[in-house]
């Protein structure tokens, strides 16, 4: 659970026409089957032409005691004529056994680079990721930003039914979302009100082996949901809680304070 936070952004993948300016100071919490295992913190900074986020995780409670780690992953990239387009993402992790860096450099949907350090040894199983499967896609931190196009209510069914390609340095995977419902939420700090629920549909594409069964069961899910709610401001949704089903119990990361403020728009210089 180190990368809490970053998990959450890997299952929701969905960049679309982005608008106005606004912020995002949140914490969250991990836990599995109740049990607290971890805390993280995301901060989101979209303004009228480039946008960035962050996100850190780490252990906590019982679990840290016996696997102590932590994760960090961040994402820039700029707003042109309303579309979010990427261009670097890093992510971290580290444990007791050891860490791990991924970077990647993006231009118009294409990751012209990207490294793993240390490089991690080859593996037959995997099915390869082709110069055809980093074209299309964005970063699992970019793609944490459900942006909604239009005028209308940010909230609507519609809002969930999308979808779109990932990479995150190691896997290529498809991401679809569904309508479910509306649901009212309350932080300790900041946002209460609708959240709209999602249901999520994972499936692999590459850099990943087939008879791996974290990756099977992930497929296999019917039952995965991200609770979405508004960037303050903007036309941006971000997950507020995600729960995915697990063997162990269900697994959830949810915010415990999300503090959200619009910015205003910058002042046009007047031309006699």
């Amino acid at each position: 659970m180190a990368g809490a936070v970053g998990l959450t952004a890997a299952l929701l993948g969905l960049a679309r026409p982005a608008a106005a300016q606004g912020k995002v100071e949140a914490k969250y919490e991990a836990s599995l089957a109740g049990i607290p295992v971890g805390k993280g913190t995301w901060a989101i900074d979209i303004t009228e032409d480039q946008y960035s986020a962050a996100a850190t995780g780490g252990t906590a409670g019982l679990l840290k005691a016996f696997s102590g780690g932590s994760g960090f992953g961040q994402a820039q990239g700029r707003v042109v004529a309303g579309q979010l387009g990427p261009t670097n993402y890093s992510a971290t992790t580290t444990s007791a056994k050891k860490s791990e860096a991924i970077k990647m450099q993006i231009a118009l949907g294409y990751v012209k680079e990207y490294s793993i350090e240390p490089e991690p040894p080859a593996d037959p199983d995997r099915i390869p990721v082709t110069d055809a499967h980093r074209r299309n896609v964005i970063d699992p931190m970019t793609g944490s930003l459900l942006t909604v196009a239009g005028t209308g209510n940010v909230l609507a069914p519609d809002s969930c039914r999308t979808g779109t390609s990932i990479f995150d340095g190691r896997m290529r995977y498809d991401i679809k979302l569904d309508y479910k419902r509306m649901e009212q939420v309350k932080a300790e700090k900041g946002y209460h009100g609708p959240a709209i629920v999602c249901a999520v549909y994972f499936t692999p594409i590459a850099g990943y082996a087939p008879d791996r069964a974290a990756i099977k069961y992930l497929a296999a899910q019917r039952n995965m949901e991200a609770w979405l709610v508004p960037v303050a401001g903007t036309r941006v949704l971000v997950p507020y809680r995600v729960t995915i089903p697990t063997p162990l119990g269900q697994a959830m990361l949810e915010a415990t304070e999300f503090v959200t403020t619009a910015a205003p728009p910058k002042a046009v210089a007047k031309t006699n």
